[in-house]
């Protein structure tokens, strides 16, 4: 193939491979054996940021080795959710976890990426000087603010938050694996205000929730908005276990009501939190043969890693060649 080695990680019958899915698909195809594919598929989107396009790489590469054509038509016109790029870079920073693979360390290509994503990156798209990117109605698709593609131009989603402080704590160890351990304290500072950020701004105590979105007024929305509210728990952005195990409780209550692609990250998540059983039930759901859309790649790549990280609690560490369990 022109791209290299590479898996569907995109719609049925696209030939193609999206940043969102890659990102998530990484674990169970490790476990399947596809370490080197995934590693060629990240270096693709990492190669590919670029200035012309705000810093951007391209959300979705076809087989032809090209943006994919549905998504891309220009670096003016192109569709991105710019949670991407942090989901990305904290995706590297666990395929390096599980591989041992020093490229992700090492290579210019990689860390040409991820100084790029948590500076320039950044800087492009954060018009109101907080730290946190935002999106405006005049953007169009080139720039979303959410992997929630159904709400009309929110400013900040919470997944946005949840990827953003992800990958600013992958950032901070990699650079203290360096030995560059101020600059390592500067980026862990910084995911910590993200997450007190999140956790005082973004609750509400009356109705012991948090906002899904801030609107373009800077309002908060509230809803059961499903990627939005399980981001920031399954990216361990929530310090309060009071206010986790209340959130969570909302996406277990809500579960049936997502789409495959949300739903196929919440068996993991409700492990994560010690909800076994549940976890166990919806990751059987999820493989019955009479599960609407099980066709979509993300459902059997996100059962293979759940079963590893999830019901055995796999964790491995290339840093100190350690594997733990439950």
């Amino acid at each position: 193939e022109p791209v290299g080695e590479w898996y569907e990680a995109s719609l049925p019958g696209r030939e193609a491979f999206c940043m969102r899915d890659v990102a998530h698909q990484s674990t169970g195809a490790q476990i399947l054996g596809l370490a080197g594919h995934t590693r060629n598929m990240l270096w693709k989107f990492a190669e590919n940021i670029a200035p012309t396009r705000d810093w951007c790489t391209y959300w979705e590469i076809d087989r032809h080795n090209r943006p994919a054509p549905v998504d891309y038509r220009s670096d003016q016109d192109f569709w991105y959710n710019l949670p991407a790029n942090f989901d990305l870079l904290d995706c590297c920073y666990r395929q390096y976890l599980w591989s041992g693979d020093r490229t992700y360390l090492d290579h210019p290509v990689f860390r040409n990426f991820y100084a790029k994503t948590v500076n320039e990156y950044v800087q492009a798209w954060d018009k109101d000087g907080d730290g946190i990117p935002e999106h405006y109605p005049h953007y169009g698709q080139r720039g979303i603010a959410t992997y929630n593609e159904e709400v009309t131009h929110p400013l900040i989603g919470g997944d946005l938050i949840a990827t953003q402080c992800a990958a600013y704590a992958a950032y901070a160890t990699m650079l203290a694996w360096e030995g560059a351990h101020q600059c390592a304290a500067d980026w862990r500072q910084r995911a910590q205000m993200l997450r007190h950020l999140y956790s005082s701004a973004w609750w509400s105590a009356p109705t012991q929730c948090f906002a899904s979105y801030r609107l373009q007024d800077g309002s908060f929305a509230f809803g059961t908005s499903g990627v939005t509210n399980y981001f920031p728990l399954y990216f361990g952005l929530v310090d309060d276990e009071a206010k986790a195990s209340a959130a969570l409780e909302r996406e277990i209550q809500a579960r049936t009501q997502r789409n495959v692609e949300e739903r196929s990250y919440l068996p993991e998540l409700f492990y994560a939190y010690g909800r076994d059983e549940i976890a166990y039930a919806d990751l059987l759901e999820q493989v019955s043969p009479a599960y609407a859309r099980r066709d979509y790649p993300e459902v059997a790549y996100a059962v293979i890693g759940t079963l590893a990280v999830g019901t055995l609690g796999i964790a491995p560490d290339a840093s100190t060649q350690t594997v733990t369990t439950t």
